[in-house]
């Protein structure tokens, strides 16, 4: 980051009045993208206005206790794909759950991972094992049973180690992570800055993203052309808890998400090589990541299943040893369940697959349990139970070689076979 642009920001960062603007704004951006991309949405405002006409009479139906949508008549909520509660069991609409979020989000998770890290078998207090440093320091902490990357020092930069470090990015590509949000009331302020780097490793993009309730997000790009622009967009972030970034990059656009919403829109910009994370330039800010996941851009799945006969996912995932589906997963499970409606005969055997860590015991029991959980919340949106299958393969298929960190995230994968 330069810095001219360095200093635009810390000015930014002062005018509050003028935020309160543009956050409204930005309010109403936003809403006109999500009408774009979710005709769905438009059906529920256009209800909601023929609901408040004083002349006409509400219509009939049940509201969602998922997501808050009025007016279903059938047994599943046209919106999220919620289940209808049973009788004398509504409760009153909750705001609209991170999962329904997800599951709307026009985010497509990458096919083939080209770097994952969970932090599984890291050491307390030792620098992350599966990266490198440019700058600072990183150490491996635990918070609250959680171990995460801890960025300690101001302006600590890091970079995964890969065979070619500096020219490994595709065309097309996704790269996630977790971070810890912060909070404004109690003066926990956290920034996280996404560098995307040509070869010469000149920055092609910068996203500086606050990691606050009222937090925001500050993007520097160079477009094909060599243009330099830039942009600012309101990001909140759920304060004191777990929040999930998603980049995608698709031959020169750039698109970000916090929390299965799109906060950077982005058509034109410079392919990257490489990338790299790293902390604020403020020495009072906590930066804590977990969970970093980078993949080559995704296929169609009806294109995958018309080659392959099945659909391998990664974007399905859990928390570790366990098999409760994380919110994230909902982007890709819902392009399933659309699949499988889109194409009134489909039928899939759902398989879990594990690497090797573990018990061969525990690891088929694990990978039951997940696959049966896919398929439970595929029935709840709608899917026919008699379509859909169950198998845990647990570690007795894998992929590639359970020696190597990358052999082991290829086999942690999900399988829709067709039957």
């Amino acid at each position: 980051m330069n810095a001219q642009f360095l200093n635009r920001l810390i000015d930014s960062a002062k005018k509050s009045a003028e935020d309160a603007v543009e956050q409204q704004v930005n309010k109403k951006v936003e809403e006109g993208i999500n009408k774009a991309f979710n005709p769905e949405s438009q059906q529920q405002e256009q209800q909601e206005q023929v609901e408040q006409q004083p002349q006409e009479q509400p219509k009939s139906g049940w509201t969602c206790p998922a997501c808050g949508h009025k007016g279903n008549t059938g047994n599943f909520c046209t919106e999220c794909g919620a289940k209808k509660p049973e009788a004398g069991n509504a409760a009153p609409a909750p705001k609209k759950s991170l999962e329904s979020v997800y599951a709307k989000s026009d985010f497509v998770p990458g096919d083939e991972i080209m770097f994952e890290d969970d932090l599984v078998g890291e050491q307390m207090g030792e620098f992350p094992s599966k990266w490198d440093l440019l700058e600072g320091n990183a150490e491996i902490a635990s918070v609250n049973g959680k171990t995460v990357i801890n960025l300690t020092d101001i302006s600590t930069e890091i970079m995964p180690l890969m065979k070619n470090p500096k020219n490994y990015l595709t065309e097309a590509f996704t790269l996630e992570f977790d971070f810890l949000g912060g909070s404004d009331e109690k003066s926990i302020y956290c920034d996280y800055i996404i560098h995307l780097k040509n070869i010469e490793g000149e920055d092609v993009a910068t996203i500086n993203l606050n990691g606050t309730a009222s937090g925001w997000a500050y993007t520097s790009w160079v477009t094909a052309s060599g243009e330099q622009r830039e942009n600012r967009a309101a990001a909140p972030a759920n304060e004191e808890e777990w929040n999930h970034v998603a980049l995608s990059f698709n031959k020169r656009a750039l698109k970000v998400y916090l929390n299965g919403s799109r906060i950077v829109n982005i058509p034109n910009c410079a392919r990257p090589q490489y990338f790299t994370l790293q902390r604020s330039y403020w020495a009072d800010h906590r930066n804590l990541m977990t969970n970093v996941r980078l993949c080559k851009g995704a296929v169609p799945l009806y294109n995958r299943l018309i080659t392959d006969g099945k659909i391998i996912t990664y974007a399905i995932t859990f928390d570790i040893g366990k098999a409760n589906i994380k919110p994230e997963s909902m982007t890709e499970i819902n392009r399933i369940a659309q699949l499988m409606r889109d194409n009134g005969d489909l039928k899939f055997e759902v398989q879990g697959h594990t690497d090797n860590t573990g018990t061969v015991a525990g690891n088929q029991k694990l990978s039951e349990q997940r696959a049966q959980a896919i398929v439970n919340k595929l029935v709840e949106m709608g899917i026919e139970a008699n379509r859909l299958s169950a198998k845990g393969m647990g570690q007795s298929a894998p992929l590639a070689d359970n020696s190597t960190d990358e052999g082991r995230a290829k086999n942690r994968r999900v399988e829709f076979v067709k039957k």
